[in-house]
């Protein structure tokens, strides 16, 4: 079992910058790719970025690249999302995963966190 903690969303100016956490709690990551997915109104659930606990391996679609950053402490149980230059398409509820193994699809990930809103304003 992992509980996933996100938080760190808000409205901000297109532009501007936020930096979403995910808190992990409960079996040992060592071994698991997490992932971040975001959801606007209307639309699917879209894969973001994902990041393997090691660090090794790093992934991110092709609209959030160059200006997402995705990075974990682990120390800490923490993922980090560091988004720059936010649009307002960027706009969505951001949700923190974890799987075994890699997969950029939604249904593919086991735990999932309660999400955090990211508003983008023009």
């Amino acid at each position: 079992q992992v509980q996933l903690v996100e938080s760190g969303g808000g409205l901000v100016q297109a532009g501007g910058s936020l930096r979403l956490s995910c808190a992990a709690f409960g079996r040992t990551l060592s071994s698991y790719f997490m992932g971040w997915f975001r959801q606007a109104p209307g639309k699917e659930r879209e894969f973001v970025a994902a990041i393997s606990w090691s660090g090794g391996s790093l992934y991110y679609a092709d609209s959030v690249k160059g200006r997402f950053t995705i990075a974990r402490d682990k120390s800490k149980n923490t993922v980090y999302l560091q988004m720059n230059s936010l649009k307002p398409e960027d706009t969505a509820a951001y949700f923190c995963a974890a799987r075994p193994i890699y997969s950029d699809r939604a249904d593919d990930y086991h735990y999932w966190g309660q999400g955090t809103q990211v508003t983008v304003s023009s």
